[in-house]
């Protein structure tokens, strides 16, 4: 039996060519643990850093390169490097190349230690928190360089994951992006048991999705006897021009589900959101930035691959059932993303739940399946992914001061924010741009971003999925957006129109406010006084806080927020460039 077996047995035929952007980064990222292991601690550092950025731009050189040979003017067309293993197509190419520009964005906001000298990541992450090890490791000025190698198989695994042809590979990818990040979001320097606590309920939650993906991929390979994306959709097109409702149909409904619900846990979908809001807040802040941007644009990579092969080419009555549980999806989402993200005093928190709302609308814009509709969803994922960067950058540099004049860990009571613009005026006016495009206001890459995926669905009407028409669903998404604008707006509004907690409390204004108007205390603590100058409220926060500088950048995260405002301005005057570009990719 062995032995037929492996007489039988064919080895796949590999393009190595088209594997080149990958095989950097994994290659990179094996190269990187050797030098944890070899090099000397004083200049490991160094050279971890500039491995870990040169292995993202030699990457995206080879992909692009790959790009146009495959999809320019006389371009050979789709690949299959590893049989029906991976896709190279045009979708792989815009995913991966946004994945690569966001995650190069975010490795720069990494390794700023800021005028500080402080890395963002814990001396030792086996210390125990508040220990005298820890004090020590932190005295001698430990520097924690396993981060590098960390981040660069999550890459890895980000770039595999939109790509995978079959199931097999997708789970792969998504283990190998998943659990890098498991460790790096337990590896704050500030705040660790938050931090920590953040790290356990993200490997719980996504050992559950993990589980369901694995369990829907099951059921589909059990109704259509092949993990293959391509071969489970050639079995449900078969019984579906057949008209013939087949024995195990139901599996391929729950195996569509399952499969769905593990992909959007990593998109930060409703229900399955419960994780964001606390790893976003407890996790390293370039960790955030790093997961808000990159996690969903590979993980909308991978959902638009499976709505296309196995829901598209299913059954009618199938189709139904699975774009309906989306809609539900999208509307809960979009709900929970904006009501949520309106009662937030944390600006991480915030940013969390406009993450989740964000997430509602990129599954709205996948309801119509053809170029234009490709289009809109590169457009709007570079868009957010690089916005998104330059807020977490910009929460990088706002920090608390001890009287002693120690820089301590981020500001994120929105309190804090108070007076920003007269503080900082470019670091406060870059995070209103930042907030406007989120907010899809005009003139900013989030309107159009916006505009593209609502108007690209309508257009479409029932012709993509087939099922339903959409325009309910974007006028839900429009209704959204404009609530959304409310807590944007209020941090604008914090930052230019109320003064810092210690000028309000010198001319008296925080007195006025009265008392018995606080949030809940932090980490269970009982609320510290009633009397006015004690007052903690949404807006204002004087509960004995450290005071609130912007720290200088060395440089990297002041580039990127550079980069960053000038993108969203640029592209929301004038994206013809981009959306020709990616036009031209999609064949559109």
């Amino acid at each position: 039996m062995i032995t037929q077996l492996l007489t039988e047995f064919q080895a796949p035929t590999i393009s190595w060519t088209y594997l080149l952007p990958i095989i950097i980064l994994a290659g990179s990222g094996i190269l990187s643990v050797l030098i944890e292991a070899l090099v000397r601690d004083s200049v490991r550092r160094p050279i971890q850093i500039s491995l870990m950025i040169g292995a993202q731009v030699a990457a995206f050189i080879s992909l692009i390169w790959l790009g146009v040979k495959s999809f320019g003017p006389n371009g050979s067309g789709t690949v299959l490097p590893v049989n029906q293993a991976l896709h190279f197509d045009a979708w792989t190419v815009g995913i991966q190349a946004v994945l690569l520009i966001c995650s190069l964005l975010a490795t720069l906001v990494l390794i700023d230690r800021t005028s500080a000298k402080q890395d963002p990541f814990v001396a030792t992450a086996a210390a125990v928190p508040g220990s005298e090890y820890e004090e020590l490791a932190r005295q001698r000025g430990l520097q924690q360089t396993e981060v590098f190698p960390l981040v660069l198989f999550a890459i890895t695994g980000m770039m595999v994951f939109p790509a995978a042809g079959d199931l097999v590979t997708m789970f792969v990818a998504l283990e190998v992006l998943s659990l890098p990040l498991y460790v790096l979001t337990a590896m704050a320097r500030r705040r660790r048991l938050l931090s920590q606590e953040a790290a356990f309920k993200y490997f719980v939650l996504g050992s559950f999705a993990s589980a369901l993906f694995l369990f829907g991929s099951a059921l589909l390979y059990g109704y259509a006897g092949t993990v293959n994306l391509y071969g489970i959709a050639q079995v449900a097109q078969a019984h579906g021009q057949s008209g013939q409702i087949p024995q195990f149909g139901l599996m391929l409904i729950l195996g569509g589900f399952l499969l769905l619900a593990g992909i959007l846990f990593k998109i930060g979908a409703a229900p399955f959101q419960a994780w964001t809001p606390d790893v976003y807040q407890g996790a390293p802040t370039p960790i955030t930035g790093f997961m808000a941007a990159c996690t969903k644009i590979a993980a909308v990579g991978v959902l638009l691959r499976v709505l296309n092969y196995v829901v598209l080419l299913a059954p009618v009555d199938t189709q139904r059932a699975l774009i309906g549980g989306l809609w539900v999806v999208a509307i809960l989402t979009m709900i929970v993303g904006t009501v949520a993200g309106l009662t937030q005093t944390d600006i991480k928190r915030m940013l969390a739940y406009s993450s989740i709302g964000h997430a509602g609308f990129i599954i709205v814009a996948l309801m119509g399946l053809n170029a234009s509709t490709l289009s809109a969803v590169v457009f709007y994922l570079l868009a957010y992914g690089v916005a998104t960067v330059g807020a977490f950058g910009i929460v990088t540099l706002v920090r608390e001061v001890s009287e002693g004049g120690e820089v301590l860990g981020e500001a994120t009571h929105i309190g804090q924010w108070a007076g920003l613009g007269k503080r900082s005026p470019f670091i406060a006016g870059a995070f209103s741009l930042f907030l406007l495009s989120f907010a899809g206001l005009p003139l900013t890459a989030g309107f159009i971003a916006k505009y593209t995926a609502f108007s690209s669905v309508v257009a479409t009407g029932v012709s993509g999925m087939g099922v339903f028409n959409p325009v309910p669903l974007v006028i839900v998404a429009i209704v959204a957006s404009a609530i959304s604008l409310f807590f944007y707006i209020r941090v604008i509004v914090l930052m230019y129109f109320v003064a810092p907690a210690e000028e309000r409390a010198l001319t008296g204004e925080l007195a006025q406010a009265g008392p018995n108007l606080a949030d809940p205390a932090e980490d269970g603590d009982e609320p510290s006084s009633t009397s006015p100058e004690a007052v903690r409220t949404s807006v204002v926060l004087l509960d004995s806080a450290p005071h609130v500088e912007v720290v200088k950048s060395e440089g990297p995260t002041l580039a990127v927020i550079v980069v960053a405002a000038a993108f969203v301005v640029i592209a929301g005057i004038y994206p013809t460039p981009i959306l020709g570009v990616l036009t031209s990719l999609f064949g559109g």
